[in-house]
């Protein structure tokens, strides 16, 4: 039979095994020749009081979850959105309108809001100049049309 230091640990703190019955010594009064060789090995040590102001945390250290968000913007206002966990796609090429990238952006700090805050603004500044243009040239058609009518 072979017996681990726990295992024989154990065993003694349970409860006493007599092995006289399987050893065939129900007669002799001395200890048998395993009894001895679990008792010629020395117990365990104990660890020291010092090592165990340190106990070591039973709960599982968090995992971290790596998750990238990626916003791109265009020059016209265009805005959208992927997303990556770890190395797999979770969404790609998502339209995102420029409001919700603002407020998201506001949300989330400051320091990011302004930078993101002055892009929207030049693409709404280019917006509005693309759209005075493109009025203007309505205008200039409208008025050759109605040349070509009269």
């Amino acid at each position: 039979m072979t017996v681990d230091a726990a295992s024989a640990t154990q065993d003694r703190d349970d409860a006493p095994v007599s092995h006289e019955s399987e050893q065939g010594n129900a007669g002799t009064s001395g200890p048998s020749s395993e009894e001895r060789e679990q008792q010629a090995q020395p117990e365990p040590a104990q660890p020291e009081p010092a090592k165990r102001a340190k106990p070591k945390s039973s709960a599982r250290k968090t995992r971290t979850v790596v998750l990238t968000l990626t916003v791109t913007g265009t020059a016209d206002g265009e805005w959208q959105a992927e997303l990556k966990h770890g190395s797999k796609w979770v969404a790609k090429g998502l339209d995102i309108p420029a409001s919700a990238v603002s407020r998201a952006a506001k949300e989330l700090h400051e320091e990011l809001s302004a930078p993101i805050d002055e892009v929207i603004n030049e693409a709404r500044e280019q917006q509005q100049a693309k759209v005075a243009q493109l009025e203007a040239e309505l205008q200039q058609a409208k008025q050759a049309l109605a040349e070509l009518e009269s």
